[in-house]
C-alpha cells in the first residue's frame, strides 16, 4: 500500500485502514455488523463469511468478541491487502482468512456457513458517474445494479449452511423487490429488510421452510 494513500476511519470502534482503490468505509454500514452480531449468538457453529469484503470491516466488527472465524472474499487484491491488515490492527489476525478472487473460485462447493455477509456493488452502470470520488469496482453493479448481487446470491444458495442466515446490501428503491423476484424458485428467500433512505438498505435471506 502506498502510505500517501492510506487513511484511517473509525468504524464501530476498530480503526479500519483504507485508500482510493477501496471504496471508503460508510459509518450507516455498522448497522450490518450489528446485525450479524446479533444473529451469532443464536445460529449454528461454523465461520462467518463475507463477499465482496471491502477493506473487511464490516465482517471484522461483526465477529470481533465472538470467536467466529471470518472468511473474507474479495477480488480487488488491495481489498485483500487492507483486510489482512485491519484483521491484524483489530487483533484478528487468527480468526480471519483472506481469500483474494472470484466468488465462484475461491469457495469450494462443500463449504457451508451459518452467517454469510455480503456487501456488492450495487449501483447501476448509468449512476457511477454520482460518485466521482468512489471506484468502480466498487460501486458498477452492471447495467440494472444486480450484475454482482446475482453473483452472491448464488453462493448464498450454494453455501448458506441449514438454519442459517445471510444479510445482503442492496441499494434504494426496487433492488429488495428485485431480488425477492429473483429469488422465486430457489432454495432461498428474502425476508426482513431494513431501510437507511438514500444510503442503502439491508436485507435478511434465509432457506424456504
Amino acid at each position: 500500500m502506498t502510505d500517501l494513500l492510506r487513511r484511517t476511519i473509525v468504524f464501530g470502534g476498530l480503526q479500519i485502514a483504507f485508500d482510493d482503490r477501496v471504496l471508503r468505509p460508510r459509518t450507516w454500514t455498522e448497522n450490518q455488523s450489528r446485525w450479524a452480531a446479533e444473529l451469532l449468538p443464536h445460529l449454528p457453529d461454523g465461520q462467518v463469511l463475507e463477499l465482496c469484503s471491502g477493506a473487511g470491516q464490516i465482517g471484522l466488527l461483526a465477529v470481533a468478541g465472538s470467536g467466529r472465524r471470518l472468511v473474507c472474499v474479495d477480488v480487488n487484491p488491495v481489498a485483500a491487502e487492507l483486510t489482512t491488515a485491519n484483521a491484524a490492527a483489530a487483533d484478528l489476525s487468527e480468526q480471519v482468512e483472506m481469500r483474494e478472487g472470484l466468488i465462484g473460485e475461491v469457495l469450494s462447493p462443500h463449504e457451508r456457513f451459518p452467517l454469510i455477509i455480503a456487501d456488492p456493488p450495487w449501483v447501476p452502470r448509468s449512476q457511477t458517474q454520482r460518485f466521482p470520488e468512489d471506484p468502480l469496482l466498487a460501486i458498477d453493479g452492471g447495467v440494472d445494479g444486480l450484475t454482482v448481487v446475482r453473483e452472491c446470491l448464488t453462493a448464498i444458495e450454494t453455501h448458506l449452511a441449514p438454519a442459517g442466515v445471510a444479510l445482503l446490501q442492496l441499494g434504494p428503491g426496487d433492488q429488495v423487490a428485485a431480488v425477492a423476484g429473483l429469488l422465486e424458485g430457489t432454495r432461498i428467500r428474502a425476508g426482513e429488510s431494513r431501510d437507511f433512505g438514500d444510503r442503502g438498505v439491508l436485507l435478511r435471506i434465509d432457506h424456504r421452510a
